[in-house]
């Protein structure tokens, strides 16, 4: 059997991620041109794009700048909330794991519901989707030292998070994006988000899954830069489920037990899309950070983890923190 091309393979040069992605790419890519595997061709140019944004990120500064026209708002609108605005781009590892994580579910679903597989065509547009390469989180959270007497900390919180969440597609309209339909995925429910931005957004608080996260999450494309970003709006009680909590924790068993069903549903050799795809994928999960050799990232063990270039955890953008009135007044 014809060794399967992945990206664990050039984790242990040294090399910079930068140059990790170039020669990833270029063995990719000749190997889909000599088996005319259009799959894989997608894959190689879906890398490219993350290259690009890690090589010419100067519309990011750009970009970065109307977010904080949004957060120097949000200290005008709401002196008393604490709260942090935090960008990346997303983890070459992370967008790997993705990338075939989606061959391997659509193939699945797919071939589940039909008894046979999707074309090649389809297949390539389910790969179409990716919009959150960039993504922005507003994380809030209310002092108690701000909490009138009788007021829920958590219900009060909740309020002025979908206020925000009511004003972002407007103010951000205003600057250059667009805001992108979710479609009726998540669709909310709650009372508190306006008919007006309900289309745009999904709705993890009122569609809280079996770990706990809880999330809203709007999608933008930006006019200027000709690029999709993420935002996320979240307090910080649902971002400390999402980054320590059990939905970080349940994520890891949950993926490896999905990804063995599929395997076990999908005859070995039957389709070589779904076989390169789950490789990759599986390599990834049982990957020791421990013992990669990446230029500006260490990690301990799979938990403890120095990244200084984006390989696990994202390419930082920006950092703004707002800690409250009284505590810190300065926005600029």
């Amino acid at each position: 059997m014809k060794k399967i091309i992945k990206l664990n393979d050039y984790l242990y040069s040294g090399d910079t991620v930068l140059k990790i992605l170039q020669k990833y790419i270029e063995d990719l890519r000749m190997e889909a041109k000599e088996t005319h595997n259009e799959i894989d061709l997608e894959h190689s140019n879906f890398l490219v794009h993350i290259l690009e944004l890690l090589e010419h990120n100067d519309f990011l500064t750009a970009q970065s700048q109307k977010i904080r026209e949004f957060y120097k708002y949000m200290a005008k609108e709401y002196p008393f909330l604490a709260f942090t605005f935090k960008g990346r781009i997303k983890s070459l590892i992370r967008a790997e794991e993705k990338f075939n994580g989606y061959i391997v579910e659509y193939i699945y679903d797919y071939y589940t519901e039909n008894g046979k597989y999707p074309s090649v065509a389809e297949l390539k547009n389910r790969l179409s989707c990716f919009r959150d390469l960039i993504a922005y989180r507003i994380v809030i959270s209310m002092p108690k030292c701000h909490l009138k007497e009788q007021e829920d900390k958590e219900t009060e919180e909740l309020k002025y998070l979908y206020k925000i969440a009511n004003v972002l597609p407007f103010f951000l309209e205003e600057r250059g994006f667009t805001a992108e339909s979710a479609h009726g995925v998540k669709q909310s429910t709650s009372p508190l988000l306006d008919e007006a931005v309900r289309p745009y957004y999904r709705d993890y608080i009122c569609h809280t899954d079996e770990s706990g996260y809880q999330s809203l999450h709007i999608t933008f494309f930006d006019n200027i830069s000709r690029s999709y970003m993420e935002v996320q709006l979240r307090t910080k009680t649902m971002d400390d489920i999402a980054e320590i909590g059990t939905a970080n924790h349940l994520g890891y068993e949950k993926r490896q037990q999905n990804e063995r069903v599929r395997r076990d549903a999908i005859p070995q050799g039957e389709n070589i899309f779904f076989d390169e795809a789950y490789e990759r994928g599986m390599s990834l999960l049982q990957l020791d950070l421990s013992k990669i050799d990446v230029n500006m990232f260490a990690a301990a063990d799979n938990s403890l983890i120095n990244d200084g270039c984006g390989l696990y955890r994202g390419r930082l953008i920006l950092p703004y923190e707002h800690l409250s009135r009284f505590q810190n007044d300065l926005i600029d």
